[in-house]
């Protein structure tokens, strides 16, 4: 009796060890899998957050990977995604955001501080902020809440210019929020990158076209032009021509020659597709369209427009006063009209 008693003691003794190394077992296996679904997937090499077009224009659409993320700026909108022929809208969050950036497994984006509902879980984001999350929305997480300006993705690391009481900064970050460097204390505008270099334009004493080599962060001086708002699109640059009354040209580096694509003085522009949008100031003001080299010029909307934001089928537009209603023209048409699926996807 005394020996199965002593066996039944040692059976459920080893059962209990036994649980006891199989839920630490399941603990640890939980700790490592929360750590790696939280680790940060960085990005493959070549990556650029969006258009140097777009974010001139406030960064309110990115196109990336069959998926054009937008803000909605009607009632009850927010951060939304859709197919590039504007099918499949879906509702991220309803924060009001500007400077929508994506690179492999994340959004970015600037948020306000405001919400387009009065009410709710998106009224709750009350400060400004750089946010990251999933493509999807989910998991968003604060990087900075410094005033973003305008910010580029360049690979793996973010390049932001912040306004503040002590004047603009500019400074890169990693996607994870890590090693932040500053690199200037005067505004350099980070939209114009490809293959690892930020081209931007002189806002000290000149405005020459200068080069950051993200891999070293070293300035180089490209071209003593005298520009604004640099945006390149295979060889050539596109730019305000400062001197000449803010005329749109573009540069071409491999030639080195110059070409004047209109005498139109110009508020704001993009580049994409073949084709160059721009708003025309003046006492007839015009939103007009034309082929990259200046040619087949239209007039698509009368009136002052700004927020112009292209994407592979369509470029964007807000009528300058009213940045709720959005407007849509397909790609190379003289007509527009209100981007309607947008507004009902709210009501």
């Amino acid at each position: 009796m005394v020996k199965n008693e002593q066996d039944r003691y040692n059976m459920k003794k080893a059962v209990k060890i036994t649980l006891t190394a199989i839920i630490a077992l399941l603990l640890i296996s939980v700790l490592i899998l929360m750590a790696f679904s939280q680790r940060i997937v960085m990005n493959p090499a070549g990556t650029v957050g969006n258009t140097a077009g777009n974010l001139n224009n406030d960064g309110l659409f990115c196109e990336y990977n069959g998926k054009v993320y937008f803000y909605n700026s009607f009632d009850g909108g927010g951060l939304f995604s859709m197919d590039p022929n504007e099918e499949n809208l879906k509702q991220l969050n309803t924060l009001e955001v500007r400077n929508i950036l994506a690179g492999g497994k994340y959004l970015y984006y600037f948020h306000t501080g405001t919400s387009t509902v009065s009410t709710g879980f998106g009224h709750a984001f009350g400060m400004k902020s750089f946010l990251r999350s999933k493509l999807n929305g989910s998991n968003s997480e604060a990087l900075t809440n410094d005033v973003i300006v305008t910010g580029q993705l360049v690979d793996n690391y973010l390049y932001l210019l912040t306004s503040g009481n002590a004047g603009p900064s500019f400074y890169k970050m990693k996607i994870d929020g890590s090693d932040q460097t500053a690199l200037a204390d005067y505004v350099i505008n980070p939209a114009c990158a490809e293959n690892g270099i930020i081209y931007y334009n002189g806002t000290q004493n000149e405005h020459y076209l200068y080069g950051l080599d993200t891999a070293t962060d070293t300035p180089y001086e490209v071209w003593k032009g005298n520009l604004w708002y640099p945006v390149l699109e295979d060889d050539y640059f596109y730019y305000l021509d400062v001197a000449n009354n803010y005329r749109l040209c573009r540069y071409s580096k491999a030639q080195n020659v110059i070409e004047v694509l209109t005498e139109d003085r110009v508020d704001c522009f993009n580049v994409g597709g073949g084709y160059i949008y721009y708003q025309k100031n003046g006492s007839a003001p015009q939103l007009k369209c034309m082929l990259t080299d200046g040619s087949s010029v239209k007039v698509v909307a009368e009136g002052n427009y700004h927020h112009i934001s292209m994407t592979s089928q369509y470029v964007y537009f807000q009528e300058f006063g009213n940045d709720v209603v959005m407007y849509h023209s397909q790609l190379g048409s003289d007509s527009y009209d209100r981007f309607l699926a947008a507004e009902n996807a709210v009501q």
